[in-house]
């Protein structure tokens, strides 16, 4: 093992440096834009950046991968947001293919290991960023780990998985999983000829939706030729002669598989930090003040899937991997580290995706959540369309919400449906964020022409019945 800057010790040499360093760990969404923020604000001359990627690339859009996959993206580099090389135009020391795999907190250094030759050395720190993201929840099962088993985490994962398509002779696939990586790669090897199964443990498919709604998504599912089998845990992955996946069992069947897409979720990757005895939550990911600064740290911040956030609507925290939220990390983090002054002040957990040209959408606490935070609501579904209903291809909307009983304020929103469907729960974002009940909802003067809503929004239309419902006392 080399330790190429630093002395027989381990100890770095350049404790006389005169220019401060940031060192950035991990170079996607939440780093990098931290590192290009902060190098917006001071100048090489006067803060040195140098920021860690163990993977191939840097700053891309991992939310993509699946319209990768299915073709609607045609081209990897598509997906990329802004090279190594465009980085270190930028004056930020960008090393690829180089892992941190230990953070030394009371030295103010990170020791770092280049993937291709093993070497390792030590590095400085005056500021450092945390932004390890997330790993893929990979279970414990036999045959995991068999060639044709694939995750769908990093550019990387999505090239092995294209690769695997393209030598695997049948058209077999099993989704395992039916979060929104699960449904969105059920599609994907659909629309690549696909026979597609989704293994789903839960009653419905989107747990990230109450059961009524995931029976939405399920029938459209369905619909498209997807079989689902929910309520059904893998037990095992059966492997051929040839050491390649065959089959995916549960306690009562298996599903043959030429391919298989493990889209199960995601944990904060915070095996480092915590080593270096950082604060974790109890989901598992580092806990920031507002300012993103990892707590009781007065020179370490941390963005990103990494971390967990305040949930504006319960006062909780939780742990949301979305892009969304780690570039606005890096904004904070970057403004802060670089001398600036930004917050984050949390999130109200809004989410969007589609299984072909069926949309859905959440935003707020779902009845569990609700439930588990302590709160007593009622839950109003309505059914209205995405145009005048006289208008020509007018299609159906479910909205549910949610609203705290007595006091009427918006807790929920969950939206299925066609064309216009989802970005309406954008709506509902700014309401939860604004902390309004649904009485005042009703009044919001949202835009009006027959080909993009009716009379009455499908918005408006539930919050009325929500409003009407607290006032009968009903919960």
């Amino acid at each position: 093992m080399s330790m190429s800057d630093g002395d027989a010790d381990g100890r770095t040499s350049d404790t006389k440096r005169g220019t401060e360093r940031l060192v950035v760990i991990g170079g996607d969404a939440a780093g990098m834009s931290a590192a290009s923020q902060a190098r917006r604000l001071r100048k090489p001359g006067e803060l040195e950046i140098v920021a860690f990627e163990r993977g191939n690339f840097t700053s891309y859009s991992a939310c993509g991968i699946p319209y990768w996959v299915s073709g609607d993206v045609p081209d990897r580099d598509m997906l990329i947001a802004r090279s190594a090389e465009e980085h270190r135009a930028r004056d930020i020391d960008l090393r690829m293919r180089t892992e941190v795999v230990e953070i030394d907190v009371p030295g103010g250094r990170v020791r770092a290991r280049d993937l291709e030759t093993g070497a390792e050395s030590w590095t400085s720190y005056d500021k450092l960023v945390i932004a390890t993201g997330a790993r893929p929840i990979r279970p414990s099962l036999p045959g995991v780990d068999a060639p044709g088993v694939h995750g769908v985490q990093t550019l990387d994962d999505g090239q092995a998985l294209l690769d695997s398509l393209a030598t695997t002779r049948g058209r077999r696939a099993v989704v395992v999983g039916a979060g929104y990586i699960g449904v969105e790669m059920a599609e994907a090897l659909i629309k690549r000829g696909y026979e597609v199964t989704v293994v789903n443990r839960s009653r419905e498919p989107m747990s990230t939706l109450d059961p009524d709604m995931g029976s939405l998504v399920h029938e459209a599912m369905e619909g498209l030729g997807i079989t689902m089998v929910n309520d059904a845990e893998v037990t095992k992955l059966l492997t051929g002669d040839d050491g390649r996946v065959r089959a995916v069992a549960t306690e009562d069947a298996e599903y043959p598989a030429d391919v298989v897409v493990l889209g199960i979720g995601v944990r904060p990757e915070t095996t480092l930090a915590q080593a270096a005895g950082l604060p974790v939550g109890d989901h598992g990911g580092l806990l920031t003040d507002l300012a993103m600064r990892v707590r009781g740290q007065g020179n370490i911040w941390a963005g990103g899937d990494c971390v967990e956030v305040l949930d504006l609507v319960s006062g909780q925290e939780r742990h949301i991997a979305l892009g969304t939220h780690a570039n606005k990390h890096g904004q904070v983090i970057g403004a802060n580290a670089g001398g600036g002054y930004a917050t984050f002040p949390g999130v109200v957990g809004t989410a969007v995706s589609k299984v072909c040209d069926l949309e859905i959408a959440r935003t707020g606490l779902l009845e569990k959540d609700a439930r588990r935070a302590g709160f007593r609501f009622v839950s109003v579904t309505i059914e209205s369309t995405n145009s005048a209903g006289y208008f020509p291809g007018a299609a159906l909307m479910t909205v549910k919400m949610l609203a705290e009983h007595r006091t009427g304020r918006l807790l929920g929103v969950q939206i299925v449906g066609r064309e216009g469907a989802a970005k309406r729960v954008d709506i509902a974002a700014v309401a939860l964020t604004a902390s309004m009940t649904v009485e005042q909802m009703t009044a919001l003067d949202l835009g009006y022409a027959p080909p993009f809503s009716p009379v009455w929004d499908p918005i408006l239309v539930a919050a009325r019945k929500a409003s009407t419902a607290i006032r009968k006392g009903a919960f």
